[in-house]
């Protein structure tokens, strides 16, 4: 009693041969290439004009009394 069947190995193979999955990748990556430019422009539309919580743009004060302090590791005046 012999069970064994006999396939060729086309036939037994799980997948054929093709592009389906290289055409599947590719419109995603093409896709995702344009949703990223999109939230790019997107962002770029909604950006503020000054950046919030920046560095502050003024000088800082003087000193008490018009005389500038010295800052550490530089000599004195």
């Amino acid at each position: 009693m012999d069970d064994k069947v006999k396939v060729n190995p086309t036939e037994a193979r799980q997948g054929r041969k093709g592009t389906h999955v290289l055409t599947i990748l590719i419109v995603a990556l093409v896709l995702a290439g344009i949703v990223g430019w999109a939230v790019g422009l997107f962002g770029g539309a909604i950006e503020p004009d000054e950046p919030v919580g920046g560095a502050p743009t003024e000088q800082p004060a003087e000193a008490p009394g018009g005389i500038d302090t010295p800052v550490e590791g530089e000599p004195a005046e």
